[in-house]
């Protein structure tokens, strides 16, 4: 096992997580990409593509669980570096095959690759506010199938994780958009500005 890498990835998730508390805590995580947070996902993104050359996939078997679980939300959070993303999609994948990640993990990146590019999602991990202002999974590629979907990568039922992410958002005292419309609008542009569309 690679100590220093596995030390290093634990230390970049908890600045992320420390800099999101903060931003919940004022309010600032719920009004669009708060700069704050943008400038931690980005310089992880970049630390962490540097990682993926040198080393691979930063699986169990290399930085163990813990670390594994860093570098897949480093990854998660690097929505600014689409080709990351993308390029690391195959990586986790190969790495789910051979058992150093939870199948889970692939799923979620997959997942989120699909929301950013306006596309349906397969397993329903990615959520948003919907037209009624709920906090509802993003577009299904397959509705009837996606618990089937979620079981084959040991996630629960989807009705389950919606109960969760609503309850989750209201804890952190996040609401639905006072512009829903405005709010989508702006998301595109972004979305458009950083290359995923």
């Amino acid at each position: 096992m690679d100590t220093e890498l596995r030390r290093r990835l634990l230390q970049m998730v908890e600045e992320d997580g420390r800099i999101r508390a903060e931003l919940t805590a004022t309010g600032e995580l719920f009004r669009g990409y708060a700069p704050r947070m943008a400038v931690v996902h980005s310089r992880n993104a970049r630390e962490f593509a540097g990682m993926i050359e040198q080393h691979g996939w930063t699986g169990k078997s290399l930085v163990g669980a813990d670390g594994a679980e860093a570098a897949w939300l480093i990854l998660q959070h690097s929505i600014g570096d689409p080709e990351l993303q993308r390029k690391c999609l195959p990586l986790l994948k190969e790495a789910v095959a051979r058992g150093d990640v939870p199948p889970a993990q692939a799923a979620y990146l997959e997942d989120r690759i699909c929301f950013f590019e306006r596309r349906p999602q397969r397993y329903g991990t990615q959520f948003d506010w919907d037209e009624e202002g709920r906090m509802s999974p993003w577009a299904l590629e397959d509705p009837e199938r996606v618990d089937e979907y979620r079981r084959a990568v040991d996630l629960p039922p989807l009705a389950e994780r919606l109960e969760q992410a609503r309850k989750a958002t209201a804890g952190e005292g996040e609401s639905k958009p006072a512009d829903l419309k405005k709010r989508q609008e702006e998301m595109l542009q972004w979305a458009k500005s950083v290359g995923w569309l």
